[in-house]
C-alpha cells in the first residue's frame, strides 16, 4: 500500500475549487451573510467606512459583500481558489457592490501585481484594516507558512491597522480538552493520520467536501502574532459576544476571534 500522502496547499486548494465546497460556501454567502459577532467586532474596530480595508479567504463573499451593505466603501478581497472568486464576482456584481476581487494566496502576496508597491518611492502598506474570517488562517499547512501569511498581510498594512480574525481553539470546553488529550497520546505513539504535518491538524469529510484545519491553542496564536508584526489587543470565544442565529451555528461550531494592530 502507498504511503500516505501529506496535507499540501495544492491539496487544500484543490478541495475549495470543489464543486461541493463551492456550493456549500457560496449558499452561506447568498443566504447568511454576516454573523451577529463579525459584525459587532468589525462595527467596534473598523469605525472608518471609507477607509481601504482587506479582507483575506473572501471565499464567495460573503463577508465582503454585507461589509458594502454596510456602508464600507473601499473593500479589496482575495481567495487562493479560483471557483470561490469567481462566486464572490457574481454575488457582488449582482448585489451591486463594486469591491476590487483577485485570485491571489495570502502566503505569496508580494508575488501578485495588485499588492506590490506601486513604484520605488511609494510605500507598499495602504489598507487600513484587514479581515481573515471563518478560520481562513488555520486552512494553510504548516506553522511556518501560516506566520508568512501573517508576514504578507502586515506588509500591506499600514501601522495601527486592526487585524480580526478567527481560529478554532482546542481549549474551548472540556469534551474538546479531552479530545487532544487523545490526539497527543496518538502522535506520541506515531499512530496519528499519517496525512497530518503538525500536531493540532484535522483533516475531515463531510457533505461540504473534504476539509483540513489546523486548531490551535491559545498560546500559539499569541506567538504568531508577536513573530509577525502585530500586536495582540484582544480574543473572545465566539459564544462571550452574544448568541448566533440558528443558521450560523449549523454552519460553523464555536471559534475564537481575535483582534491585533500593525506594529
Amino acid at each position: 500500500m502507498p504511503a500516505a500522502k501529506k496535507i499540501t496547499a495544492a491539496q487544500v486548494r484543490k478541495d475549495f475549487n470543489d464543486l461541493r465546497a463551492v456550493v456549500h460556501y457560496a449558499k452561506a454567502a447568498h443566504e447568511i451573510g454576516l454573523w451577529a459577532s463579525e459584525r459587532l467586532l468589525i462595527e467596534r474596530h473598523f469605525t472608518a467606512k471609507t477607509a481601504p480595508l482587506l479582507e483575506a479567504g473572501c471565499g464567495a463573499g460573503r463577508v465582503c459583500v454585507a461589509l458594502h451593505a454596510l456602508g464600507y466603501a473601499n473593500l479589496t478581497a482575495f481567495d487562493f481558489a479560483r471557483e470561490l472568486v469567481d462566486q464572490a464576482a457574481a454575488l457582488a456584481a449582482e448585489r451591486g457592490a463594486p469591491i476590487a476581487l483577485h485570485h491571489a494566496d495570502a502566503t505569496r502576496l508580494d508575488a501578485h501585481p495588485a499588492f506590490q508597491a506601486p513604484g520605488p518611492s511609494l510605500p507598499a502598506p495602504r489598507f487600513e484594516g484587514c479581515l481573515f474570517l471563518f478560520n481562513g488562517l488555520m486552512q494553510i499547512p504548516l506553522r511556518r507558512n501560516r506566520r508568512r501569511a501573517l508576514r504578507q498581510l502586515a506588509a500591506v498594512c499600514r501601522p495601527g491597522a486592526p487585524f480580526l480574525f478567527t481560529t478554532h481553539d482546542r481549549d474551548h470546553s472540556p469534551a474538546e480538552r479531552a479530545s487532544w488529550r487523545l490526539e497527543a497520546r496518538r502522535w506520541a505513539a506515531g499512530k496519528q493520520d499519517p496525512r497530518l504535518r503538525e500536531f493540532g491538524d484535522r483533516r475531515f469529510s463531510d457533505d461540504c467536501g473534504d476539509t483540513f484545519m489546523h486548531l490551535p491553542d491559545r498560546a500559539e496564536i499569541l506567538g504568531d502574532l508577536a513573530a509577525t508584526s502585530w500586536v495582540h489587543a484582544a480574543d473572545h470565544l465566539r459564544r462571550e459576544l452574544g448568541r448566533e442565529n440558528a443558521a450560523v451555528r449549523g454552519f460553523s461550531d464555536e471559534c475564537r476571534f481575535w483582534i491585533a494592530h500593525r506594529a
